[in-house]
């Protein structure tokens, strides 16, 4: 087995914590992985990790060990691409993460055109409301929406969600449309409870480029945007979401926007990857693409 493989084999044992894990997420047999990782601290003549029953933990020197494996092999990365001159030869997988909306209403439709400019490159795209870490789980990027805050990250903003306010017909015939902010005592909003136990529960607006925000009550909370949007067609409440995520319920007509004169603030859009002295370029590709593609759209 060649270096660089080995390398793979004990990252991805440090970032997942576990030898099955690893084994899993690189299709190979545990006992393989393990096998590695032992004759890599043979030749290193040190322990990289503490195994116990319940977890694998880096030692101090695994832990060094492993902040120089993560540059070494982006350095081999970026080396084998020196010399390709055309960036249509570059292949490898690039593993990406962002919201079901976004994957669903922009990124994968436009992925035909990208594939065929670059046919080498594969893409693993994991769509979910939930924040991943992408150090943990391996992905070499992820897009996110709102204000972030990531220890170690670089962000790169690339652009801006207009938001709008949504209800269902049905809800309409039955509530009313609300015309001014006083109106939605009368109403209810549906609650949105995120992956780190925040809830949405109050109707966000702008008032002379100030953020306000109006508490509602709710008949249902739900903590994803496929639920989000299902809820608000089925009359449940008011939704204020991303207009681009409910365009093809406003085409059926089982949405129509509301308060357009209360809209909540525009959302940002960044791309986020791990801090590394050398992006491979694979990835840097794919990052330039979907922020020109986002930014076209948004």
């Amino acid at each position: 087995m060649d270096s660089n493989e080995t390398l793979k084999r004990f990252i991805r044992v440090a970032e997942l914590a576990s030898f099955t894990k690893a084994a899993e997420s690189l299709n190979l047999p545990k006992a393989s992985v393990s096998l590695a990782i032992q004759q890599l601290e043979t030749r290193l003549q040190t322990q990289l990790f503490h195994r116990t029953t319940r977890k694998v933990q880096l030692t101090p020197d695994g832990q060094l060990f492993y902040e120089k494996s993560k540059d070494v092999l982006s350095e081999i990365e970026e080396l084998e691409t020196l010399f390709i001159s055309d960036d249509r030869q570059i292949a490898g997988v690039i593993r990406v993460n962002m919201s079901h909306p976004m994957a669903r209403h922009l990124v994968i439709p436009a992925l035909p055109e990208f594939l065929q400019r670059y046919p080498n490159l594969s893409i693993d795209i994991s769509s979910e409301d939930r924040k991943v870490d992408l150090i943990s789980e391996g992905y070499d990027c992820v897009v996110r929406t709102g204000n972030v805050e990531e220890s170690g990250m670089i962000m790169r903003k690339i652009g801006e969600m207009q938001q709008t306010n949504f209800a269902s017909p049905a809800y309409l015939a039955e509530y009313g449309e609300p015309r001014s902010i006083e109106d939605l005592h009368k109403h209810y909003l549906i609650h949105y409870q995120t992956s780190s136990n925040n809830r949405f529960d109050a109707f966000e607006f702008s008032t002379n480029g100030q953020t306000q925000s109006y508490k509602m009550q709710s008949r249902i909370c739900v903590n994803n945007t496929d639920a989000y949007r299902a809820a608000c067609a089925a009359g449940l409440g008011i939704m204020q979401a991303p207009r681009f995520g409910a365009h093809e319920l406003l085409k059926s007509g089982d949405l129509v926007e509301i308060l357009p004169a209360f809209t909540a603030p525009n959302m940002p859009v960044s791309i986020l990857f791990p801090h590394r002295r050398n992006l491979s370029k694979r990835v840097r590709i794919f990052m330039d693409w979907v922020s020109e593609l986002i930014h076209q759209h948004l």
